[in-house]
């Protein structure tokens, strides 16, 4: 195998231009660990935090990247096949050690889960963040139940958009916001119900649609539309916040009794891997595989075009995921 690779790398926090496409050492993976040569890679918020320096524990120069889709290259445990496609996100990834945003990249192996897919890899790569934290949102952090009606604001963000493809599945029916009408027809080609132009007061849209509140609201753009939220949902019902992409993630002075309306439950979810069942993941690829599902997959960049990629995704001018391939481009 070649002894360098192409990889992303940030040597500081900063502007796009901060990002460099660099030859690396092809790295060697430690007892425990898995080398996968990455042939996809997501964008996403948290490595837009990383950039702007607003994330905590972090070393640089880093390859960024909370997540990677390829196939495995090297494993010293012998727990998977060379050539095995594989997908895998967090612990760590792109802040305690480097990430996806490479050729290759090494993880821990218990942070690899296996599938088996004939999709191009510019769709495979926008699955394993996205769908790992849709699916938690609305199990761990929502507990949703089908028949039970859900609001998901940040719609048309990657996690938004996936939340709402697994809740159709799922049987609810999905109340799904946008700030711009212009992107209302992308909500509706994955089914969402009802489509609401954020404009601060989602709550009263809601009712107006469910007069009692929503059984379960999933939170994407973070503090500043929180408590709007919350008012949107029933007595007894469920807000998991988990996105922030406003930037913002902190309630200050938080006073419980005078926030929370009235017997509304707030939780939360970041989850890791271990979070999405491998037979959860192949079931989502094959439902996509039949037409019974989408990746809501926006564009496809190549490693030469990051700043371009990068600055989409601040922009907020995305509709679903951003995806780099790292060699030919796949048709999409």
């Amino acid at each position: 195998m070649t002894a360098t690779m192409r990889a992303v790398v940030l040597d500081e926090p900063g502007p796009v231009t901060n990002l460099h496409v660099r030859e690396l050492p092809v790295p060697e993976p430690a007892p425990g660990w898995v080398r996968i040569k990455v042939e996809a890679f997501g964008l996403n918020r948290s490595e837009l935090h990383t950039r702007l320096g607003l994330a905590e524990g972090v070393t640089f120069p880093r390859v960024l990247g909370i997540e990677a889709t390829g196939v495995v290259d090297a494993d010293p445990t012998g727990t998977f096949a060379e050539g095995q496609q594989v997908m895998t996100m967090m612990g760590g990834m792109g802040r305690t050690f480097d990430g996806g945003y490479a050729e290759y990249t090494c993880v821990p192996a218990e942070q690899v889960i296996p599938f088996r897919s004939a999709l191009d890899w510019a769709r495979l790569g926008a699955v394993p963040e996205m769908l790992q934290t849709a699916y938690g949102s609305l199990t761990v952090g929502l507990d949703a139940q089908p028949g039970q009606s859900i609001v998901i604001r940040g719609g048309t963000s990657s996690v938004g958009m996936a939340a709402a493809v697994l809740a159709k599945r799922h049987g609810m029916t999905v109340l799904s916001t946008t700030r711009s009408p212009a992107k209302a027809d992308a909500l509706v080609g994955i089914g969402v119900d009802h489509v609401l132009v954020d404009d601060g007061a989602v709550a009263d849209q809601v009712r107006e649609l469910v007069p009692t509140g929503v059984d379960a609201a999933l939170e994407l753009v973070g503090t500043p539309t929180l408590p709007d939220t919350l008012r949107a949902t029933r007595v007894h019902g469920v807000v998991c916040f988990t996105g922030m992409l406003s930037n913002e993630w902190i309630v200050k002075d938080f006073y419980p009794i005078g926030y929370l309306p009235q017997g509304v439950r707030l939780t939360a979810y970041s989850g890791e891997a271990s979070d999405l069942p491998r037979e959860t993941l192949q079931g989502y690829l094959d439902d996509v595989a039949a037409g019974h599902a989408k990746v809501p997959l926006d564009r496809v960049f190549d490693l030469d075009h990051i700043h371009e990629a990068h600055a989409l995704m601040e922009s907020g001018g995305a509709r679903g995921k951003l995806v780099v391939v790292t060699r030919d481009r796949d048709g999409v």
